[in-house]
């Protein structure tokens, strides 16, 4: 298991608070009133059933989904009602590895990973951009596809490019969506194990959102479980496989 982050609850040392987030789409609640702190260094995993809001609740951080209420500071800065020039500059340091790989399949996986830095980092040389785009590739192990297209690469590929593409801009927090979904058990092991690898080598602070029992064991620092719309319980992967609750126990028990 992927070793504690110290001071996880210290304020100070929060990227990500939280604070008694609420979100309803009609009269279904999906967020009643989540408190949550992502500290600096760590990889906090998100779990829970199916349609309980682990998805929105990544999305309400990023500004992709407006809560009903509550309030959610990124690098102490609340970013609720923050004008869109704002939030897209807040978001360059936030890194989103979605379910899919969602790459440009027009494009080859060179010009996938090229594109955010001809997008955000203007002022770089040519030779800059071939020197993060080959570092990138590197960093997942897969230099040698850099002139293939997406259509080319497997399932697990194709997601070590997704994340290539979404470190390439060395973002300092990383908010992934279910990133072995899909995947075999051998390519979600791989994919876990990078996470924590670039977790090491760029100290990023993440979020993952997953039901892979096995990737939450590899990556998690702490776990939270989402439950009824509210944070029910917390703890290592241990503990909360050990939970003297049985609800708890039979999810990390599957």
């Amino acid at each position: 298991m992927n070793p504690n982050i110290e001071n996880k609850n210290n304020p100070e040392e929060a990227v990500i608070q939280v604070n008694h987030l609420k979100k309803a789409f009609g009269e279904k609640e999906v967020l009643k009133d989540v408190n949550m702190v992502l500290a600096k260094g760590e990889n906090l995993v998100v779990m829970g059933k199916s349609g309980t809001g682990k998805s929105v609740l990544i999305k309400c951080i990023v500004g992709l989904i407006q809560p009903d209420s509550g309030e959610i500071k990124v690098f102490g800065k609340e970013i609720l009602g923050l004008k869109h020039s704002a939030l897209d500059t807040l978001r360059v340091r936030i890194g989103f590895l979605f379910q899919g790989a969602a790459l440009y399949d027009s494009m080859t996986v060179r010009e996938n990973l090229e594109f955010p830095l001809l997008t955000h980092s203007k002022k770089l040389a040519k030779n800059e951009i071939d020197d993060l785009v080959k570092q990138a590739l590197e960093d997942v192990m897969l230099a040698d596809a850099i002139d293939a297209m997406p259509s080319d690469l497997s399932g697990g590929m194709r997601k070590r490019i997704g994340l290539a593409r979404t470190l390439i801009l060395k973002p300092e927090i990383m908010l992934y969506d279910e990133p072995t979904t899909g995947l075999d058990p051998v390519t979600s092991k791989e994919i876990s194990e990078l996470m924590v690898k670039m977790q090491e080598k760029y100290k990023v602070s993440s979020i993952i959102i997953t039901h892979d029992v096995e990737c939450a064991s590899i990556t998690a620092n702490r776990i939270v479980l989402l439950n009824e719309g509210i944070l029910a319980s917390e703890g290592s992967f241990e503990e909360m496989k050990n939970s003297k609750e049985p609800w708890i126990r039979a999810f990390f028990n599957e």
